[in-house]
């Protein structure tokens, strides 16, 4: 590879335009810059010097030249880099044959104005040579530029060049509003935009639960913008909130400074995010020390990451620790060798000023070209003699070990190679232009290479994959850097991870937090969020006219649950589950419903069965007396048919207790149904038989009881039943009774209940039980005065008198109850209106048989009701 050998300074002049026919571009002042020819030349803006002292324009006389000030050694490497890349390309056989590159480098001293004149003369010709003619049109000097090395100075000037499609592909400018395409339509960039820097610095919040963080940012469009960025999307991606957001002031603003270190002081943030610049994080770094603001986790944006101005014993106390993103690291095989092949520019006039590279020589050794400052050999001073040895001085721009943005410099220049070399290799007629033609070299436009600039994908001998998205952004990466203050006092940036956007994949957050180093005592993330934690169970509640990371912790709801921390809403519980005590889970909802275990139940069930034992005795005694006149009064058969009733009413209240199923269900109300009104009219079938044989005791009356006789009796019986039996088929058949789980009685329980399908059928049923109990009763209290041997009909009207105050009362009693309850005070009415039949109807008649038999006999019978035993 060929040295780079006297570089000269161009100098700008005036030129005369006495010759009409030509356009010539009138310079006002000189820039420094390198240059070599080529077939084709690219430009490039690097910011070699970091100060511009312009003079005071008086409009009296023409203005004096700016003068450019403090070397900066990264600057120049990066312009290093770039002629490295170029030299590179040249010598590759397979990229770009038979066409040599040339470059024209300019120092734009940090200035906008330097830069833009940089700009305009690269893109309309260089200096002392007049390029357009006539209507001035032709090829320009360069193809594209490679710059600029800020984001503000890259809007003003691709703002220019897209004007007229020239492409300026940025090594460095960050700025999301360079995404634009429409306002920057030739504009791409090798390092990923602050909106991709953005979103890593929310995923690095995230992956540690930083929720509550504070922002400060440079006053111009790379902070601004940046902080519109968080603004937007930190809230979305739900990684927390902005504390505060603090801008700070170019140069010395001791009182603002003061605010914004007070603002951090007081702030619970214990995260501080800096989208600034070295300068503004130096003067800031000062008023933190001065305050001895500690205990502070910083997150450093690209533009301070690896400022080693910031590594010192002073400020390490303080910035040890620091999470930083950093520029992807890549490694450029060969620029070492390039780079200890510079050589001073022995031939230098010094009417022109000091060259690039005789400022970077006179900067390593501390030496001075001839002839030199007044004073400056009397001094001590050493003249330079252009032998010195870069090896041997170990020059600061030879350490090679950490490139970033010289590797985005190599990857900007070797976009815009492969884009021509795609341009070049274009089959004539088979082009993406108008007619399907092609670029030539012979007269190459830049729009055209902006197309194959969106069209460029290669992969780097690093392994880095290059291409340029719709806005002209590179698939972005950036390292995860991590500062450590070493016990010996030295200063480590290391690489923890990775952050990247994987084509098909998305976004890639790969971090080893075994590396980290955390200077805090617990060793582990600090913990930085505007209120603690919520811990399951509870909810979060927004502060009313605060950030929504500032919150209370409110309790879940009956019935609702939470089961991670800082839950934003409580989730309600399946139907048949409830929450725990504590609200973190739902357990299953406790079951209710009459069951044979519970003491109700088995009181109930124990009475039943009592109930059907006593009906089983009562009839066993009447079987065994059955020829005595007690028993044979007023028909034995129907008092036989009635204690069998008695005895199913009893065991119906079974149906009743126990967990509701389907046929329990079906059969709880038929049974209940056809068992009473089988026992009603039985007592009905009697009374009327009381009442036929008081008719046929008269003059004339023995007809009344031919027609009620013993088969009329059956048939009457039969056919009272029978209708509630078709009832209650219809009822089933329509709208069947079918077990429930009631969930609104009670918001902890299950209540297992038969629903009774149709009401209609239910209240038909009840219904009809009560007209015949009050038939009954009716036709009782009628003949209740007859002749005292007949007067057994006292006993049926008390009879009906309880049955029928027993049925008014559950009617009330059950449309109030809940739950089991309802099917305890139905099987209490069961069990009532049964005891109350069974002890009234056959209580008399039991005591006569077992106490009293010597009143059972006919004459006794006959009379009995007058006596007062």
């Amino acid at each position: 590879m060929l040295p780079l050998m006297c570089v000269c300074v161009y100098i700008s002049s005036i030129l005369s335009s006495s010759n009409s026919s030509s356009c010539q571009l009138e310079a006002q002042f000189h820039l420094n810059g390198m240059h070599k020819a080529g077939d084709v030349m690219l430009g490039g803006l690097f910011e070699i010097n970091f100060f511009a002292v312009f003079p005071n324009l008086s409009f009296t006389s023409q203005a004096e030249q700016p003068s450019c000030h403090g070397f900066d050694v990264i600057g120049f490497r990066l312009a290093q880099t770039m002629a490295f890349a170029v030299d590179e390309i040249n010598e590759n056989i397979n990229l770009l044959p038979n066409v040599t590159l040339g470059y024209s480098l300019y120092d734009n001293c940090n200035a906008l104005g330097i830069g833009f004149r940089a700009t305009l003369l690269l893109a309309s010709g260089e200096e002392k040579k007049v390029v357009l003619h006539e209507t001035c049109v032709g090829t320009p000097p360069v193809l594209g530029i490679v710059g600029e090395s800020s984001s503000t100075r890259s809007i003003a000037i691709s703002t220019v060049l897209g004007l007229y499609r020239v492409p300026m592909v940025s090594y460095i400018s960050t700025c999301s509003c360079l995404s634009h395409r429409q306002k920057f339509p030739s504009f791409f960039r090798t390092i990923p935009s602050d909106t991709f820097q953005v979103y890593a610095v929310i995923q690095i919040l995230k992956r540690f639960e930083w929720t509550w963080v504070g922002l400060l940012v440079s006053d111009d469009d790379y902070g601004l913008h940046a902080a519109r960025s968080f603004q937007s999307d930190l809230g979305q991606s739900g990684g927390g909130c902005l504390a505060y957001v603090e801008v700070l002031p170019w140069g010395e603003d001791p009182a603002k400074l003061r605010r914004i270190v007070d603002v951090m002081k007081k702030s619970t943030a214990r995260v501080v995010i800096a989208f600034a610049h070295e300068s503004h994080m130096i003067d800031l770094m000062e008023e933190v020390m001065r305050q001895n603001v500690t205990g502070l986790q910083w997150i450093a944006s690209e533009a301070w990451t690896s400022a080693a101005v910031l590594q010192t014993t002073r400020l390490m106390p303080y910035l040890d620790g620091t999470l930083g993103i950093a520029i992807r690291r890549g490694e450029i095989f060969g620029l070492k060798d390039f780079l200890l092949e510079i050589r001073p520019d022995l031939c230098q006039n010094s009417t022109y000023g000091k060259s690039l590279v005789n400022q970077f020589w006179e900067y390593t050794f501390r030496c001075r070209f001839s002839p030199a400052p007044a004073g400056w050999v009397e001094d001590g001073g050493q003249l330079c003699t252009g032998k010195e040895d870069l090896e041997k001085e170990k020059a600061e721009i030879l350490d090679v070990s950490d490139l970033r943005p010289e590797y985005n410099v190599y990857k900007a220049v070797y976009s815009l190679a492969y884009a021509l070399h795609d341009l070049l290799q274009c089959e004539s007629g088979q082009g993406p232009f108008t007619d399907n033609s092609c670029g030539s070299l012979q007269r190459l436009e830049p729009w055209q290479l902006v197309y194959y600039l969106e069209k460029v994908n290669f992969t780097t001998p690093f392994g880095d994959q290059v291409s340029f998205d719709e806005n002209g952004d590179a698939l972005p990466i950036y390292d995860v850097m991590n500062w450590l203050w070493l016990q010996d006092g030295r200063t480590k940036v290391q690489n923890v991870g990775e952050v990247k956007k994987v084509p098909f994949k998305g976004e890639e957050l790969n971090l080893d937090e075994g590396k980290i180093f955390w200077k805090f005592k617990s060793k582990k993330p600090p913990r930085s969020a505007c209120s603690e934690s919520c811990p399951p169970g509870t909810r979060l509640a927004r502060k009313k006219g605060e950030p929504e990371c500032c919150f209370d912790c409110v309790p879940c709801s009956q019935g609702e649950f939470s089961s991670k921390n800082d839950s934003t809403e409580c989730t309600s519980c399946p139907e048949d589950s409830w929450s725990s005590p504590q609200r973190d889970h739902c357990v299953p909802k406790e079951t209710e419903f009459l069951s044979y275990y519970e003491p109700l139940g088995i009181c109930l069930a124990a009475t039943s069965l009592l109930g059907t034992f006593i009906c089983a005795v009562v009839m066993g005694i009447f079987i065994y007396n059955r020829r005595t006149p007690v028993v044979r009064a007023n028909n034995s058969e129907l008092s036989f048919q009635l204690l069998l009733s008695l005895k199913l009413c009893f065991l119906c209240s079974l149906f009743f207790i126990g967990q509701p199923r389907l046929w329990t269900c079906q059969l709880r109300h038929a049974a209940f149904g056809i068992s009473f009104v089988l026992c009603v009219s039985c007592i009905l079938v009697k009374t009327m038989v009381v009442l036929a044989v008081f008719k046929a005791s008269k003059p004339g009356g023995g007809a009344s009881l031919k027609w009620f006789g013993a088969v009329q009796q059956r048939v009457t019986v039969l056919v009272l039943t029978s209708i509630q039996a078709a009832i209650c088929t219809t009822w089933l058949v329509s709208a069947s009774p079918s077990p429930y789980k009631n969930t609104q009685y009670y918001n902890d329980k299950i209540v297992y209940e038969c629903v009774v399908g149709s009401t209609v059928g239910f209240a038909v049923v009840l219904g009809y039980i009560g007209l015949l109990a009050v038939l009954s009763f009716l036709v009782a209290f009628l003949v209740r005065n007859l002749p005292n041997s007949f007067n057994e009909a006292k006993l049926i009207t008390f009879s009906m008198l309880i049955f029928c105050a027993v049925w008014v009362a559950f009617v009330p009693a059950y449309v109030s109850s809940p739950g089991k309850y309802a099917d305890a005070v139905e099987v209490f009415a069961i069990l009532a209106s049964s005891f109350g039949l069974l002890v009234a109807l056959f209580g008399p008649k039991c005591y006569i048989i077992l106490i009293r038999p010597e009143r059972n006999t006919k004459k006794a019978i006959m009379g009995w009701g007058n006596r007062n035993e």
